[in-house]
């Protein structure tokens, strides 16, 4: 009488983008059924080119994914959406380098995920305030980093977590609906990966472990590090 085996969990490869015309930030996760693995990270700097120099910059950011595609092979993007601020010209330039990370990560055919910050400071932090210390603080303990990461490449992870969690339950959703009924599954708000907001950067372990027993996330150490500048 045969045994009936559990087939392994599929490993899915994340890459988390944060754009920014002078620094983008990126972060690559591996996920395995509800395991997280921290792979790499770090930043494409465009700061070497001059200030004015508005297409050789965003050459830099498309050849610097485009790098960083080849180096990790992920299978699926995430990315920030951008709103309008009170300054409308930082606004267009940060949209249009935005619009270069996503060309040169679908000119890799990789599917793109997007959210807003105030999702992935939400779903990792719990309150869609939270500064950028808290986020970086979150993202090295959920992933157990052995320091902080940059501020950039923390909400780049973040964006690659918060993508782990919706995927799930984005695919179940669209295999309960069908043809026009279909959600979108970018239209709602992925789950927390926090059950109460931190304040002033300190996290109690009450909150941390709740974390832990909500989404029975299992958290390993990547001994890969990126670096930045795509190389």
């Amino acid at each position: 009488m045969s045994s009936l085996t559990t087939p392994a969990p599929k490993t899915l490869r994340i890459l988390g983008i944060d754009p920014g015309l002078q620094t983008t930030g990126f972060g690559v996760l591996d996920m395995t059924g509800s395991r997280l693995q921290y792979v790499a990270s770090g930043v494409i700097e465009t700061t070497r080119e001059e200030m004015g120099n508005l297409p050789a910059r965003l050459k830099v950011i498309y050849d610097g994914i485009r790098e960083i595609n080849a180096r990790y092979q992920p299978d699926v993007a995430s990315v920030e959406i951008v709103f309008v601020n009170i300054n409308p010209q930082a606004t267009l330039l940060l949209g249009q380098a935005r619009g270069c990370c996503v060309t040169a990560l679908v000119s890799c055919d990789l599917p793109v995920a997007e959210y807003t910050a105030l999702q992935m400071k939400k779903a990792i932090v719990g309150h869609g305030l939270a500064t950028k210390p808290q986020v970086q603080e979150m993202v090295m303990r959920l992933l157990q980093l052995p320091g902080l990461p940059g501020k950039d490449a923390a909400d780049a992870l973040g964006l690659a977590i918060i993508h782990a969690h919706a995927a799930p339950h984005s695919a179940a959703l669209g295999g309960a609906l069908s043809g026009s009924e279909r959600s979108d599954p970018m239209a709602t708000s992925p789950p927390s990966c926090a059950d109460a907001p931190c304040t002033s950067g300190s996290f109690s372990d009450l909150d941390f472990f709740s974390f832990f027993s909500f989404f029975r996330i299992s958290f390993l150490v990547g001994s890969g590090s990126g670096t930045g500048s795509g190389s």
